[in-house]
């Protein structure tokens, strides 16, 4: 009988304390679920669970929805549907709990059992009027249609090739890359790797806070190993989902701050690049509203807006896609993308590939699993949606696209085959065709303009105004068939217009143009121009270069040139300089035959009486010259008989040099006869107007 009542007593203690320490663990849950430390909530819900017992079923049932939330939140699938089951095992499951079950059932591939859910969900959902406006019922039906069509999907196919890229991946998340450099040659990802900074663990996803790290081609196009970014971008606090300005000198990224005693809300920051160095984040202002996240920032091709990811109030669901303006440092009003985009779902992860098309990834639009790609395209009506298929999305999670040029390759992140649930870093290619045309804006005689500017207009309405990359050059995508006007512009130099057409092809294609901007301040030299040894006479390889320069003159008709001709020192001074000017006289006399009016031109022969002065490019070719020497004939007589002989090609040269941008804009009392023209073209132009005011 004492060891009966031993035993009792020792039971009844045991179901005491169990009971106390059950509570205390749902406590510590309650607050980490709070501030949103899902990891650490759930670790302390499934403590309660364990300490509750077995026939405390309502309780039970609670703490597994509230473990099971948890669970999806962290991407924990496997647990999460457990957990989802026991809800509705223990009679505790509510209006969305089947919802939620089928949408984990549908990450993990079990697409007969997330319909079955899914139309549960559906069955209970719409005996609640409330819960029909908010759009319940419509995230039910569309992964009610998504689970019978998945496995379709997946058998179709597509024409994406999928390739992990086990270089960029860790053992934790890795995800949103981002390409970044001229050539596409730096990739930028999230991490929650070793490496990153900060020495305590997140209680929001049980791994280190995310940073940005970098990886690297070299001149054979092979990356290099990922690194981290020495410079204040990154900290101890949640770095990562960045993206760059068109020019890539800005960078925005989504940063998250820790507080022990308040919800995490996600920020949108801005860093600047100088030197090659990226400076800390200063947080961006979107909208004055505190209470709601910003995350996952992309400016979109021609830099004027910011798209990003926001549940501020007056969306669609959970998370949607905004938008706002650029202006410079700052953002103008946030806007919501709205219908067909956004969906009772949630919408995240936009980028753009450089044709306009906006990527983006959802779970409220009909997909194979978790969080699918989509694609929208602007149209007349706003955007249409497009679903890229299998393998390009899976039945994990599938996000953060990134593009290398304007082909559509790159890579991306996806969750698939990851039981834990961790995210990795992935190549794409679809050997889709496409044209496009590559140029480059440069000084005739000199180096890259990287201030110029390339108007392009097509017979198929296209109008657009390009900015050239720091090395001077431009691509866009081009489509058969259509008849393309592009113009080069930029302040000090004449335009320079090329025109291209081209048919349909087989292959992708890139065309390149070149577009050499003459200086108006300076004397520029005209290429392959060759005459009769020891005479003006014209010989007949010279007309492409003098047909070059009658276009040029037809493009720019408000200009006056001297055509100036040069010789080295040889033979006498008055004889060289008869020389000269005839065959100045030569040039003018074609470019006049050719419809050039002749009081827009003056020939001027200089004999020997102007030598070269190098230019730094003309010295890169000639390695015994350097940039300012001036080829006199005291200088030239000091070189070697194989120099000397270079530097007097150099010194018989034809020039131009512009004279006045004004002709034909005034009558003889000095009144305005011709307007100037705009700076930029007009929208509804057919054909570019001229950068300067001629």
């Amino acid at each position: 009988m004492r060891r009966i009542l031993i035993i009792a007593s020792v039971t009844i203690v045991t179901v005491l304390l169990t009971g106390c320490g059950a509570d205390q663990a749902v406590k510590k849950a309650e607050k980490f679920y709070a501030i949103g430390e899902y990891y650490d909530a759930a670790a302390q819900y499934k403590k309660a669970y364990s300490q509750t017992p077995s026939k405390e079923k309502v309780k039970r049932g609670q703490l597994s929805a509230k473990m099971a939330e948890c669970y999806r939140r962290i991407n924990n699938t496997n647990k999460a549907i457990t957990a989802y089951k026991n809800v509705i095992r223990y009679k505790q499951a509510d209006s969305l709990t089947h919802l939620r079950l089928a949408q984990q059932l549908m990450k993990n591939g079990n697409y007969k059992e997330a319909a079955k859910n899914f139309q549960e969900a559906i069955d209970s959902l719409a005996l609640k009027v409330q819960n029909s406006e908010t759009g319940w019922v419509d995230l039910a039906r569309n992964g009610l249609q998504a689970a019978k069509m998945a496995p379709e999907w997946k058998k179709e196919g597509s024409q994406y090739t999928v390739k992990r890229m086990d270089l960029f991946n860790s053992r934790r998340d890795d995800y949103s890359p981002a390409l970044a450099g001229e050539e596409s040659d730096q990739l930028f990802f999230t991490s929650t790797r070793n490496q990153a900074q900060g020495d305590e663990y997140s209680g929001i996803t049980g791994s280190k806070p995310a940073d940005i790290f970098w990886a690297q081609k070299d001149d054979k196009g092979k990356w290099g190993k990922p690194q981290s970014i020495d410079s204040e971008l990154n900290s101890a606090y949640e770095e990562g989902a960045c993206c760059f300005s068109p020019d890539g000198k800005t960078m925005y990224l989504t940063l998250c701050k820790t507080d022990p005693q308040y919800p995490r809300y996600a920020t949108i920051a801005v860093s600047n690049r100088s030197d090659a160095a990226w400076s800390k984040p200063r947080e961006l202002t979107i909208a004055k509203d505190t209470l709601s996240s910003y995350a996952h920032p992309a400016v979109s091709p021609d830099g004027e807006w910011l798209y990003f990811v926001s549940d501020m109030p007056g969306g669609y669901g959970g998370l949607d896609i905004w938008r706002c303006r650029i202006y410079g440092n700052e953002t103008g009003g946030a806007e919501n993308l709205g219908e067909p985009v956004n969906t009772a779902g949630d919408e995240m992860f936009p980028t753009f590939r450089p044709n306009g098309d906006l990527y983006f990834s959802s779970d409220g639009h009909p997909g194979i699993g978790g969080l699918d790609i989509f694609i929208a395209k602007p149209d007349a009506s706003g955007w249409s949606i497009e679903h890229p298929g299998f393998p390009l999305n899976s039945q994990g999670d599938d996000f953060g696209m990134t593009f290398e040029g304007l082909l559509n390759k790159g890579y991306f992140s996806s969750s698939r085959g990851d039981t834990r649930g961790m995210d990795h870093i992935y190549s794409f290619f679809n050997p889709e065709i496409v044209q496009t045309v590559k140029g480059w804006v440069y000084e005739q005689d000199g180096y890259e303009l990287t201030q110029a500017q390339v108007y392009m207009v097509g017979n198929d309405g296209t109008n657009l105004k390009l900015s050239v990359r720091g090395d001077g050059s431009f691509t866009q995508v081009i489509k058969p068939g259509v008849e393309y006007v592009l113009l080069g512009t930029c302040k000090g130099y004449l335009n320079h217009q090329e025109q291209l057409c081209v048919g349909p092809v087989t292959e992708s294609e890139e065309y390149v143009l070149q577009f050499p901007l003459a200086n108006i301040s300076a004397p520029v030299m005209i290429e392959n121009i060759f005459y009769d040894f020891d005479k003006a006479t014209l010989r007949p390889e010279s007309t492409t270069a003098l047909d070059e320069l009658v276009k040029l003159l037809n493009e720019n008709p408000n200009v006056t040139i001297e055509l100036s001709a040069h010789t080295d020192y040889k033979g006498s001074d008055q004889y060289n300089e008869r020389l000269s000017q005839r065959r100045a006289e030569s040039v003018v006399r074609y470019l006049i035959d050719h419809g050039i009016a002749a009081d827009r031109l003056m020939p001027k022969g200089y004999g020997e009486g102007k030598p070269k002065t190098i230019k730094r490019k003309v010295a890169e070719r000639y390695p015994f010259l350097k940039e300012g020497d001036v080829l006199t004939e005291d200088y030239i007589t000091q070189l070697p008989e194989d120099q000397q002989e270079q530097c007097n090609q150099l010194n018989r040269r034809t020039e131009f040099k512009v004279l006045r941008t004004t002709y034909g804009m005034f009558d003889t009392e000095g009144k305005l006869l011709q307007k100037p023209q705009p700076t930029t073209p007009p929208e509804d132009s057919e054909t570019p107007q001229s950068s300067e005011p001629w």
